[in-house]
């Protein structure tokens, strides 16, 4: 996508200050995006944007709780205000913790829950609003193959959370489209994060690595530009979809 600094699409990434959210904003930006970088971590979100630039012309980096409603709401006012508009909302926050499915306490699924899953749905409301008031809009939410498959090394109550954004994703889709927004999911495998190098050990990595099909954990950098893609104006015809980059260990 080329554009002008006058003609720019603006995104908001959701924990976007570190891992695969860092390489989404990357992509959008070097796709022409003036892309707001948004994390619980105002810091890490600040350090990507100037990263990208130092100006805050095209980049910028805030504080973004996606438990709250509120929070949501003030950062796309922010966006219209510095920029006009927004057209693209990249619900990427999560949180993931990695416990035997017997030992999650109450208040640790509601925890995992409420960032992945009520993220992702307040996310969709807030900005699916602002996109369908103007007649155009494009959603892509992170969701799982923990979500798909039951998850193998991560926790019940992620896999659980990721299930529910693929459900969450067909609603918007089905409640948006006709006022020409999309809203799709991708579901990634085991990525070269560190995000999975902290849940998987480094005794493990090479055994799951074994049981992948292609034989190596996944490029954060191609799911970043198939978020470009579904971004784009001409994904006109994709919604409502759920994205699969496995390696082939979940084949349908």
């Amino acid at each position: 996508m080329s554009a002008t600094t006058t003609d720019r699409r603006v995104a908001l990434v959701t924990g976007g200050g570190s891992g695969l959210g860092s390489a989404i904003v990357r992509a959008l930006h070097g796709a022409g995006y003036r892309v707001a970088v948004a994390d619980i971590d105002e810091a890490a979100a600040r350090d990507v944007a100037a990263g990208l630039d130092a100006s805050g012309g095209t980049a910028l980096g805030l504080a973004l709780d996606v438990r709250e409603k509120a929070a949501f709401e003030r950062a796309l006012a922010l966006l219209v205000a510095r920029w006009g508009s927004a057209q693209v909302l990249v619900n990427n926050a999560a949180m993931t913790v990695a416990r035997p499915v017997m030992e999650i306490s109450p208040e640790e699924f509601d925890a995992v829950v409420a960032v992945n899953l009520r993220g992702t749905f307040l996310g969709c409301q807030v900005f699916g609003a602002h996109f369908r008031d103007r007649g155009h809009g494009r959603i892509v939410n992170m969701a799982s193959l923990a979500g798909q498959n039951g998850g193998t090394a991560t926790g019940a109550h992620y896999a659980a959370s990721k299930g529910g954004i693929v459900t969450l994703t067909k609603v918007f889709a089905r409640d948006l489209g006709r006022a020409g927004v999309t809203v799709n999911a991708i579901a990634p495998g085991p990525l070269d994060t560190p995000m999975v190098h902290r849940t998987v050990p480094p005794e493990r990595l090479a055994a799951l690595k074994e049981g992948i099909p292609v034989g190596e954990i996944g490029d954060p950098a191609f799911v970043a530009s198939l978020v470009v893609q579904l971004a784009s104006p001409e994904a006109a015809f994709a919604t409502g979809a759920t994205w699969d980059v496995n390696g082939g260990l979940y084949l349908r």
